[in-house]
């Protein structure tokens, strides 16, 4: 397996990693109404991220690649504007958890970023 495949197949164990986490951290959370929107649009996001990573990896073209990876970065963006949220409004008290959430997320929109940066780079070098 070539370094990008290995790179590749990092990112889809990281990305649903990440999910599951989400997912388990929401059950955490404080019981009430905010809670219970809150954890509904982060999960979207954090399992988006995911699902959409893969489907970039799947793309038929360069252009669909960045559009699935714009979507990711969206979602992921996303994800950690919700655990800002859930911080600032003190919905968990798993405060350190969701501070190392906000930190993987950021690590995943650090890649990804630089990885559509670098198609559109590619694909507009000669405009």
């Amino acid at each position: 397996m070539t370094e990008k495949h290995q790179f590749i197949e990092r990112m889809k164990d990281k990305t649903k990693g990440f999910a599951v986490k989400v997912i388990t951290f929401c059950s955490s959370l404080k019981s009430n109404r905010a809670s219970g929107v809150i954890s509904y649009q982060i999960i979207k996001s954090a399992t988006s991220t995911g699902a959409n990573y893969r489907a970039a990896c799947k793309a038929r073209s360069k252009r669909e690649f960045f559009s699935k990876l714009s979507v990711v970065v969206e979602e992921v963006d996303e994800t950690k504007y919700w655990l800002e949220v859930i911080l600032e409004a003190n919905l968990s008290n798993r405060v350190k958890f969701c501070k190392k959430l906000y930190q993987e997320a950021d690590e995943i929109t650090k890649v990804m970023s630089s990885a559509r940066n670098t198609v559109y780079q590619r694909e507009n070098k000669f405009i």
